[in-house]
């Protein structure tokens, strides 16, 4: 089995890869960009590739039957056609769980406690203790639309602080099986959730939060799911939390919402562009807090060994012919 390696390489992980497995394994300088051409000639006889964006010629991987990405999303996928290559995926889901979990419940606290106003208090030496600065998080209702992973992770934190938990789901709570955990976190069971809502109830789901939680991948289906119907369902006093991908929330609603205070305030980690543009309206808005897309990512310090330790343990799967972790389903790749 020949391997092509497209993110930064464990050199410890590497060598017990090849000492442990029948597995040719083939690095290449890390990606620096989300679309670049390799040599086909290293690419012709690849069985299995670990990545986060494939390369653009992928057509010149002829005996390729499986991708591993980087990345909890899987956008960067759904325009490839993999089941009709006969190529299956796995994403890392699971590994990005624990540091995305953390900011959803910093964010929180940070929104319900208007921390930025008291930094801006503090740079201009004014001395407010306001209500407003001293309210708490137990007790309040928070809704994770998505019961992935990442919503499984904050519900256990949450739960922890007495929170109450809501999800939001096409197909239900169940338990999880065959998908990267790292041990002792999450919801593996499904049993954390309070109230679990489906298809047709979003507006009910939504009425009912203090907090609001994106925790889905974004798809042809989820693109521009909460717009002005949605986001005028919330409370008055309620917060929004995007720590999933820009586009799940459509734009101009969004910056309507907090403009006229349709809800109290977002955090917001993932945008509409990449930097966000220094003109964009959300920096200067009172009510949100922005982050650079690092709630989760690859310079957290456990990512890197989740990350390995995940693709070995699919490898062992796959030459076994046993079923891989966090494999995306027909339906998943194909954005619906």
């Amino acid at each position: 089995m020949k391997i092509l390696v497209d993110v930064p390489p464990s050199d410890s992980a590497l060598t017990k890869l090849r000492s442990e497995n029948n597995v040719q394994i083939v690095c290449v300088e890390p990606e620096e960009e989300h679309a670049r051409r390799l040599d086909p000639a290293i690419l012709s006889d690849v069985d299995a590739l670990f990545c986060t964006y494939p390369p653009t010629n992928l057509d010149d991987m002829r005996a390729v039957k499986w991708i591993q990405i980087a990345s909890v999303g899987y956008d960067q996928l759904i325009e490839l056609d993999l089941p009709k290559r006969g190529v299956r995926a796995t994403n890392c889901r699971g590994c990005l769980d624990v540091p995305i979990a953390e900011w959803n419940i910093a964010m929180m606290v940070n929104l319900v406690r208007n921390l930025p106003q008291m930094f801006r208090n503090q740079a201009n030496a004014v001395w407010d203790r306001s209500n407003i600065f001293q309210r708490e998080i137990r007790g309040a209702t928070l809704g994770l639309w998505g019961y992935g992973g990442i919503g499984r992770e904050t519900a256990r934190l949450a739960s922890h602080m007495g929170l109450r938990i809501h999800a939001m789901t096409r197909n239900g709570v169940g338990r999880r099986e065959n998908t990267y955990l790292v041990a002792g976190t999450g919801d593996p069971e499904g049993v954390l959730p309070h109230r679990v809502f489906r298809a047709g109830e979003e507006l009910e789901f939504l009425a009912g939060l203090d907090f609001l939680i994106v925790a889905m991948p974004l798809t042809k289906a989820s693109e521009g799911l909460l717009g002005e119907r949605e986001l005028r369902a919330l409370r008055k006093t309620a917060f929004l939390l995007n720590p999933a991908r820009g586009p799940i929330v459509q734009e101009a609603a969004l910056l309507r919402a907090l403009k006229e205070n349709w809800f109290a305030g977002a955090a917001l980690d993932t945008h509409f562009a990449y930097p966000l543009p220094p003109d964009h309206p959300l920096w200067k808005m009172p009510n949100v807090i922005l982050t650079p897309h690092i709630s989760g990512s690859n310079g957290s310090q456990g990512f890197s060994e989740r990350l390995w330790d995940l693709f070995s343990q699919n490898v062992t799967r796959y030459l076994k012919g046993e079923p891989l972790l966090n494999e995306l389903s027909v339906t998943q790749l194909s954005g619906k």
